[in-house]
């Protein structure tokens, strides 16, 4: 059977990499979305999925 996922149990340097991704992934997809409409690349489109799923994980703690 599986723990349950706590962020208090990580050590506090983890959590502070945590706070800040969190902080800084929603002005980088913006960024990245601003950038995909001037200039479309696959690259580009693939970065901004990975980005916006990562802001949704971070912000609603899956990870």
């Amino acid at each position: 059977m599986m723990r349950k996922y706590n962020p208090y149990r990580l050590p506090p340097w983890l959590r502070t990499c945590r706070r800040i991704c969190c902080q800084l992934c929603i002005p980088f997809a913006i960024f990245q979305g601003i950038r995909t409409l001037f200039l479309p690349t696959s690259f580009d489109v693939l970065l901004l999925f990975i980005l916006i799923i990562l802001c949704c994980a971070l912000h609603l703690e899956w990870i």
